[in-house]
């Protein structure tokens, strides 16, 4: 028996084929269909784009042609004042000339009469009467030729005109006129996808829209104080990414940015919102708080194991800073004495990013500082020393600062033990860790291990629990710039 041949073409024609291919065709037709919709509206849009061009055309071309006939209306006037100064020269000198004609015709009529009455006087018949006034005549006739020869026979004036019109910068002015751009850039546009936060840190992206024509000369970033406050300016320059350090942990923020060139400056951007992170005390717990600062530091510092270890090339004292910053809350950290020869006095505190990095720590109103040498220590601010207290540091010893933004306290310790009574009150603002040493000193932050902090509730807080970030305060901190 032959096999039937139409059994491929009865398969095709099964009914759920035909239900598939008519779905997909319909499908493909409905997305054929929203093109063919997005081209319909697209072609009206360039319709419109035709006639607002058109629009546009005619307002420029009579701005342009205002413009015009308003530098020619400048010239014009300049040119009038300009007039009015060579008629005013032009006065001046006919006045000079024809004050000295005047002069000159009555010297001249006053030297003619002379001269005419000379002569009479030589012709007369009387010589006694002659010798009487004849040294008279003489004395006037030298007096008066002395008078004509006192510059009176040479012009007070020229005849040329000093002025000279210097039209070249203009005419290369009009030479160069061409178009500017005279308008503000567009809105930029916060790119979310790029956007992020880390600890206590912002990074912010932004762009001009994709159609923008106008170029930005920078741009201004800023954001609020986290509590729903005031902007503040953050970043202001060409770049369009900024990483904005010292921010507050645990904190919402509202960031914008606006774009800027010589005509002026764009709207703001769509607000967004930061959150950063929270501190977790038991993370904390087990690392150092904090890295030093090669960025602000004096050049003499050398910075070790990932800059948490540093010392110094100077037999001077130089400072160092950590690199977070606190505003708030309670904060304590400790710092290793790896180092210590010849028996310096190392200084140890907080102080403001713009403290003075060639001297001791405590030297000027920018820091707050315990020094200490091998048998005692002493507070200092503004190089104001109080508070000599017995007891150094050797080699190993311990340095614990505990700043209490919460009380606006700082207080120091030396090997877990209080080193006099609290050493500053009233402290506020952002603070940095801060050290000062020379070269016979190597510190390092140490790790604030569980047990060490249950010594610090039991002295400070009377408690034995760990407590939650949010009952000690001690999430608010931040990085510097």
């Amino acid at each position: 028996m032959e096999p039937d041949s139409s059994l491929p073409e009865i398969c095709l024609w099964h009914p759920w084929v035909l239900l598939h291919q008519q779905s997909q065709l319909s499908q493909a037709l409905n997305g054929l269909s929203d093109r063919a919709k997005e081209a319909k509206e697209f072609l009206v849009q360039l319709r419109n784009m035709v006639q607002q061009i058109q629009e546009n055309s005619v307002e420029f071309e009579a701005c342009l042609v205002a413009q015009c006939d308003a530098l020619i209306d400048a010239l014009n006037r300049r040119k009038a004042q300009l007039l009015a100064r060579v008629n005013k020269e032009h006065e001046h000198k006919l006045k000079v000339v024809r004050d000295q004609i005047s002069h000159c015709t009555v010297k001249l009529r006053q030297t003619t009469g002379l001269m005419e009455y000379c002569l009479e006087v030589i012709k007369e018949n009387d010589p006694s009467g002659f010798l009487q006034i004849s040294d008279a005549l003489i004395r006037r006739v030298h007096l008066t030729e002395d008078q004509w020869g006192k510059g009176t026979l040479t012009p007070r004036m020229t005849t040329d005109f000093d002025l000279s019109l210097d039209n070249s910068p203009l005419l290369q002015s009009i030479h160069q006129l061409d178009f500017v751009q005279v308008k503000v850039p567009a809105t930029p546009i916060l790119q979310l996808e790029e956007c992020c936060t880390h600890n206590n840190s912002a990074t912010l992206s932004w762009k001009q829209p994709p159609l923008s024509t106008v170029p930005a000369e920078g741009y201004i970033l800023e954001l609020d104080d986290g509590s729903g406050g005031q902007f503040r300016e953050v970043y202001v320059g060409k770049e369009t990414m900024c990483t904005v350090d010292g921010l507050h942990f645990n904190s919402t923020y509202n960031a914008r940015v606006k774009a800027f060139n010589k005509t002026g400056v764009s709207p703001y951007s769509k607000t967004l919102v930061l959150q950063t992170s929270e501190v977790d005390i038991k993370k904390l717990l087990a690392v150092a708080w904090f890295a030093f600062d090669p960025g602000s530091a004096h050049s003499d510092i050398i910075f070790s194991n990932d800059n948490l270890t540093v010392t110094c090339s100077s037999y001077d004292d130089r400072v160092v800073l950590g690199k977070t910053g606190f505003s708030k809350g309670v904060h304590y950290w400790e710092l290793t004495i790896d180092r210590y020869d010849n028996h310096p006095d190392p200084a140890f505190g907080v102080a403001r990013m713009d403290v003075m990095k060639d001297v001791m720590l405590g030297k000027d109103d920018k820091a707050w500082a315990m020094y200490v040498d091998n048998n005692r220590s002493w507070f200092m601010h503004n190089n104001s020393h109080t508070n000599r207290t017995e007891g150094g540091i050797t080699k190993g010893a311990t340095i614990g600062v505990l700043l209490d933004l919460n009380r606006k306290t700082l207080t120091f310790f030396i090997n877990d033990e209080q080193q006099g009574p609290i050493a500053f009150e009233n402290v506020e603002g952002l603070f940095f860790p801060a050290v000062s040493l020379n070269r016979n000193v190597q510190v390092s932050p140490k790790t604030l291990w569980c047990n060490r902090f249950f010594w610090f509730q039991r002295l400070y807080l009377g408690s034995n629990q760990i407590p939650r970030a949010q009952s000690t305060g001690m999430e608010e901190g931040g990085e510097k710039d």
